[in-house]
């Protein structure tokens, strides 16, 4: 039977790898963290100051901004916002069986989920996969425009894995003029500007490929199960 539709709804308001030189490294086991929020939800800025102050300053964990679209109706239309994001959120939903999706929402390493507004719990759950060594390894090096990717299981498993890249932007500032957020200059860190996948791996046995790319700043790989599953390994080029 096919899953029901999801249903945005927002929540009540509530208080509130890194490697240098062009090379991401195996031994590297950084905790990947997707935050889901929009400039149109009044429940987002506690969780957008967290996930800025606290997750994106950190080098154990890969802090990835995704803005949804679903909240622009309501009066201001999030700039950075996609519905390729908005579809991620909701597959991420589907995945776990869930008919609702919500903002904000914290997604940690594909597995955990997490209301953005509660900072302990984000903590306990980094802390707890930061502790677990996973059987997959990712190496990376950028040379000029030109990705090289090297990828191993050990001990093998079967199963079909993506590799994507990530595209973020830092740092971004913005004067929200209307909607619920009117009025205030928010802060957003490591905003996502793209997202794809580079190709699909059987993690029965290593593997590796080349992709171009193109462009100055960081980005990010991500070895993920097909249909939205866990994250099994990351890195970050700057």
């Amino acid at each position: 039977m096919p899953a029901p539709p999801l249903r945005p709804f927002r929540l009540l308001a509530l208080a509130a790898c890194l490697a240098g030189g062009g090379v991401a490294l195996a031994d590297e086991r950084p905790v990947v963290v997707e935050l889901f929020t929009s400039q149109g939800c009044s429940s987002c800025p506690p969780a957008d100051a967290f996930f800025a102050q606290e997750l994106a300053t950190r080098d154990d964990v890969i802090a990835l901004g995704l803005h949804v679209d679903y909240w622009d109706y309501i009066g201001w239309k999030d700039q950075f916002a996609s519905p390729d994001f908005s579809a991620r959120q909701k597959d991420y939903a589907r995945a776990a069986g869930q008919r609702s999706v919500y903002t904000p929402q914290m997604i940690v390493n594909g597995r955990e989920r997490v209301v953005g507004t509660k900072p302990e719990d984000v903590n306990k759950m980094i802390r707890a996969h930061a502790a677990v060594d996973g059987p997959v390894r990712i190496t990376a090096t950028r040379e000029g425009g030109q990705l090289n990717i090297t990828l191993k299981c050990d001990p093998p498993m079967d199963k079909s894995m993506l590799v994507h890249l990530v595209r973020y932007e830092p740092h971004r500032t913005v004067e929200i003029k209307s909607g619920e957020n009117a009025g205030r200059t928010l802060d957003y860190a490591n905003v996502v500007t793209e997202w794809q996948v580079l190709g699909k791996w059987n993690a029965r046995k290593s593997g590796g490929f080349s992709a171009p790319v193109t462009g100055e700043g960081p980005l990010v790989l991500l070895v993920q199960h097909a249909t939205h599953g866990p994250i099994e390994a990351a890195v970050r080029l700057d």
